[in-house]
């Protein structure tokens, strides 16, 4: 059964970065309109917001770099404490979709989905309060 989904995924994803390869202002999500389509959008709207939050964090990292760059000490004590943050976060956000999916059986077209949603929305959502930390 997860050979099975990982098969999915992969087949989603590479679908989903030839599409974006052939028109960069259109995704996978712009008319959705059977279930195969929904998983789809569902693998792109993953996938864009954890390399989204990714980006959020590195960009914090340098802003964090850059007003501490007198005081290396301080920001070494404060980028462990960014560090320490964001692993705790990614598991409560991993444990709240997996709460949040658990009605839909494992493995299936809904679950999958239902997973992917959550976890872009938490990550977008994680993604702007990084953007808010150590503005200038």
């Amino acid at each position: 059964m997860k050979a099975i989904f990982l098969t999915l995924a992969l087949m989603a994803t590479a679908a989903t970065t030839a599409h974006a390869a052939q028109d960069p202002e259109t995704t996978p999500c712009d008319g959705v309109d059977s279930d195969s389509q929904t998983l789809e959008c569902s693998v792109y709207s993953r996938h864009t917001a954890e390399e989204l939050l990714k980006e959020n964090f590195q960009n914090l990292l340098a802003r964090v770099q850059s007003q501490f760059v007198a005081n290396k000490t301080q920001f070494n004590d404060f980028t462990s404490k960014l560090k320490t943050a964001q692993q705790a976060w990614e598991k409560l956000r991993d444990a709240d979709c997996a709460v949040e999916v658990f009605p839909s059986a494992a493995g299936s077209k809904a679950f999958t989905i239902s997973e992917n949603d959550c976890i872009a929305r938490m990550s977008d959502e994680r993604s702007e309060y990084l953007e808010s930390i150590a503005q200038e």
